[in-house]
């Protein structure tokens, strides 16, 4: 057979949720058409015509590289005669392609199966289905029909479908999914850390919704999920192509590994605890009290862009609020706490935003307790208990703001005094076996608060902060007469809208939990007071020492 007839006689196997057809390669004069052949499947199997206008349909070999127009006809004249057709923008593929050399081989090709899912075509139509070989030969192919083998595939496609989606659900509400998503549509694969990450993500899912031992019906279904989900992630040689994420006769794959992992850890960890398991109260996760709608999906995507976008204040609070449970998320994963502020920008344009994050977590009540209750009750018996401090320079400087003789033209105003010497009352203490200097309370204090001269450069000042932890920015003339106020994270400054010293840490509290930021080290015991005495958060679970619990029955105490 001579080339020119071997070219006439090229047909393509394509199968397409179970139906099989063959189909000519379309030529031009000694080359295969690509454009033409890939028109020749759409109309066929009755798929979307814009979706190869708009250039939508992909076309690999076997190993998932793709194969453009221009080697098209060179592959086929090669040799290569497997390819598969999926769609560009989805990471599956319903469309096996098998290139035959003779239309006189047998009707029935068993070829290699392919995983049906769906895709955002028109499905086949009834006729389709139905046709028989004569019926279809003016559309030179010829439909092969295996009605066993689609009764099989039917009743997989459900749980391959529900599988997939289910995946895709959990994934696209985690923050570090969009990643994993952009990763695999650029590469076709995932990185190990990628993976891991994957993993980390699904199983922390499965054991909240299925408990500590999750039935194996369960992994299954998520092993089948991914490589339906990922199908360049399946493998081509094992019995189902999802082995290597769980395989449910050897309870092996990485699904199974990270399971064992958890289980072994919260195992461990029950036996070992002898004392109650107490929390770091600002990076426990916390859902929304309040029962407004919270947008995931490609709705938290447009939320994403108004918030980013808009000038209108009243907007981008309303969109805040829907986004919270997203931003939570985020700020506590690990490796993505360091861009919320990359993600969710406007906290350092628009005040109030740490103030609104912090009473969806705990309502009005508690939000409001410390200005409510620290100028009226705790502040006076913070002065009251500091008279019996021994005598020192920096003692003495705070309590003049108190004395209307003294001189006070270089310190603090009396609230933010009153904190101060609060701190004097519960100074940083050394941290076990750890090689760290114990500090002094005054130098604890610049981990707490720190002032800059009205006219000085913000930018020059923030270049050189080195704190690692939240602390109080305070701009104006004097110590005293405060103009504006930044609350300081990951050396950018979040503005507030207080008027005063007690008011300005009011928020920097709350940024802790709002961000999931755990306390300064040397101000653990300082903010272990306020949270457990002034907001009443996490009583009988926050971790206090000894004399946070002293210094509380001593205040509370009526004498």
């Amino acid at each position: 057979m001579n080339f020119l007839k071997f070219l006439q006689k090229m047909l393509a196997r394509v199968e397409y949720r179970g139906v099989q057809k063959y189909i000519k390669v379309p030529q031009n004069y000694e080359n295969f058409d690509f454009l033409q052949f890939l028109q020749t499947v759409t109309d066929i199997f009755s798929l979307q015509a814009e979706s190869l206008n708009e250039g939508l349909l992909s076309l690999t070999d076997t190993s998932g590289t793709e194969v453009d127009a221009d080697i098209f006809d060179e592959l086929i004249k090669s040799g290569i005669q497997n390819f598969k057709i999926g769609y560009c923008q989805y990471p599956v593929s319903d469309l096996e392609v098998c290139l035959v050399a003779d239309e006189t081989q047998s009707s029935v090709l068993p070829g290699p199966s392919v995983s049906p899912v769906s895709l955002p075509a028109s499905p086949v139509s009834t006729s389709d289905r139905s046709a028989s070989p004569a019926s279809s030969a003016s559309t030179a192919s010829t439909v092969i029909l295996s009605s066993t083998k689609n009764r099989k595939r039917g009743l997989g496609d459900l749980d391959r479908d529900e599988a997939r989606q289910k995946i895709e659900a959990i994934l696209r509400s985690n923050p570090k999914g969009e990643e994993i998503f952009k990763e695999y549509y650029k590469k076709k694969t995932l990185s190990d850390a990628t993976r891991r990450q994957m993993i980390n993500i699904l199983i922390a899912e499965m054991t909240e919704s299925y408990g500590r031992i999750p039935p194996t019906s369960v992994r299954t279904t998520y092993a089948l999920g991914i490589v339906t989900l990922f199908p360049y992630l399946q493998d081509p040689y094992s019995k189902n192509g999802y082995e290597h994420y769980y395989d449910p006769d050897a309870n092996t794959g990485y699904l199974a590994w990270r399971l064992k992992t958890v289980q072994r850890n919260s195992f461990d960890g029950s036996h070992r605890r002898s004392r109650p398991d107490l929390q770091d109260s600002p990076t426990t996760y916390r859902e929304s009290l309040l029962t407004s709608q919270q947008l995931f999906g490609e709705e938290c995507r447009e939320a994403l862009s108004v918030i980013r976008y808009s000038t209108d204040h009243s907007v981008v609070k309303e969109r805040m609020r829907a986004t919270f449970e997203y931003r939570q998320k985020l700020v506590h994963d690990q490796d993505a706490t360091s861009t919320v502020l990359d993600v969710f920008p406007r906290f350092l344009d628009v005040p109030g935003l740490i103030d609104q994050d912090f009473s969806m977590m705990f309502g009005e009540e508690i939000s409001g307790k410390f200005l409510a209750k620290w100028p009226s009750f705790f502040m006076q018996k913070v002065i009251t208990e500091c008279q019996s401090l021994p005598s020192n320079m920096h003692v003495e400087d705070l309590l003049a703001a108190f004395d209307s003789d003294a001189e006070n033209d270089f310190g603090w105003d009396s609230h933010m005094s009153a904190l101060l010497l609060l701190l004097h009352l519960l100074p940083p203490t050394s941290r076990g076996h750890k090689k760290t200097a114990k500090i002094s309370s005054a130098q604890a204090a610049n981990h707490l608060v720190r002032f800059l001269k009205e006219g000085a450069s913000l930018t020059t000042f923030l270049e050189k902060v080195d704190a690692r932890q939240p602390f109080l920015l305070c701009i104006g003339e004097q110590k005293k007469r405060i103009q504006r106020f930044f609350i300081v994270v990951d050396q950018k400054p979040i503005p507030s809208n207080a008027q005063t010293t007690v008011a300005a840490f009011d928020e920097l509290f709350k940024a802790h939990y709002v961000f999931s930021l755990s306390y300064d080290e040397v101000l653990t015991s300082f903010y272990t007071f306020i949270q457990t005495a002034v907001y009443n958060i996490d009583i009988g679970k926050a971790k206090e020492s000894p004399r946070v619990k002293e210094l509380r029955a001593r205040l509370l105490q009526e004498r």
